[in-house]
């Protein structure tokens, strides 16, 4: 999302989608003022080397090479990734038709009412099905599983790229969403694609239990500090995560000292006065964050971290940062995954 004003943090997060930092254009927090520089964090990288010998994958480099600079300038000290002094007001977003997803297809399409100038978008059935047929090309099914909708809209050119977002029936299941006006650098298009992935794998059922009473109730705010303060892990809104969870090892890894800091941000009312806060806080811990929408919520930094896992090279570490791309090297079930996933970007990324 170009903008996660929150009042109050996970709850927020909770209703709306997770359109994420990987959009088109160079946006990320959204409008905001010139701001003064603030020194990095002087605290040492958490101790997390490498694993001994890589595993050898399938390797494209003139294509990962090129994903990764599209989406970094690839300084992973972190000098400012992206200008975000150049967003867009958040634009309409409107829906165009959307696909129940049924293992490896799409059907059924559901029409929005649109107006003569979407029709053609709306009316282009191949193209809906190529972009959904690379999806499901990178991403392994038993990964996917969760996933029941897939939505075609549009909010104009070089906003928000994809979505994913909890069903409004069914906490359990998922859907995704794609501008279908945004989609022609498949260099952007593959990196945001494997982030939005990265919400799924990290917040879905299997890893976040679902709260049903909250997903419920979500107007009754009560209800929600409860279900947090009731929780003896890392609570992100969909629910309490499962304690070996890795959106939970991630925080607990790189956000338990800094989360209360970053919360009170949240509540800050006035727009500009929030952006202001916010690009102090990523100025502040800089060595920590791969990009600057990473600072805007735990879940948009751990699936930032899983893109540059993906698509970019082993960092050695040396950055707080470049920790957050070695984490998912503990398990090996990921780095089989990056594996695979690598290997279907290399075969499938259009000529």
């Amino acid at each position: 999302m170009s903008r996660l004003k929150l009042l109050s943090t996970a709850f927020a997060l909770l209703l709306s989608t997770l359109a994420c930092a990987t959009v088109l254009g160079e946006e990320s927090y959204g409008n905001r003022p010139a701001f003064a520089e603030v020194s990095p964090n002087d605290e040492q990288p958490v101790d997390l080397q490498p694993i001994d010998e890589p595993v050898e994958i399938a390797s494209c480099p003139v294509i990962t090479d090129q994903i990764v600079n599209a989406n970094t300038d690839l300084d992973l000290s972190n000098d400012l990734a992206k200008d975000f002094n150049n967003a867009e007001d958040d634009a309409e977003v409107t829906y165009l038709v959307t696909y129940t997803i049924d293992g490896d297809e799409i059907r059924d399409p559901y029409f929005e009412n649109v107006s003569a100038s979407l029709q053609d978008e709306q009316n282009d059935l191949a193209a809906h099905q190529a972009l959904w047929d690379y999806y499901a090309a990178l991403i392994p099914g038993k990964y996917r599983d969760m996933l029941s909708e897939f939505a075609i809209m549009t909010d104009g050119e070089d906003n928000i790229l994809a979505a994913v977002w909890q069903t409004s029936n069914d906490p359990y299941h998922w859907g995704m969403e794609v501008d279908i006006a945004d989609t022609s650098d498949y260099y952007y298009f593959s990196f945001t694609l494997i982030h939005e992935f990265a919400h799924l794998l990290t917040l879905g059922p299997n890893q976040v239990p679902p709260d049903v009473d909250v997903f419920d109730n979500p107007d009754d705010y009560d209800l929600y500090d409860q279900a947090i303060a009731a929780c003896p892990n890392y609570f992100p809104g969909e629910g309490c995560s499962n304690s070996d969870s890795y959106i939970n090892a991630f925080y607990n890894q790189f956000w338990v000292d800094i989360y209360d800091e970053w919360d009170e941000i949240n509540y800050i009312e006035d727009d500009d006065e929030y952006y202001d806060a916010l690009d102090a806080f990523y100025y502040k811990y800089e060595d920590r964050f791969l990009t600057d929408y990473s600072a805007t919520h735990p879940a948009e930094d751990i699936a930032e971290a899983f893109g540059f896992f993906i698509f970019a090279g082993q960092p050695d570490g040396s950055t707080i940062a470049e920790q957050k791309i070695l984490f998912f090297y503990q398990y090996p079930e990921l780095v089989q995954l990056r594996q695979e996933i690598l290997s279907n970007v290399c075969i499938n990324f259009p000529e």
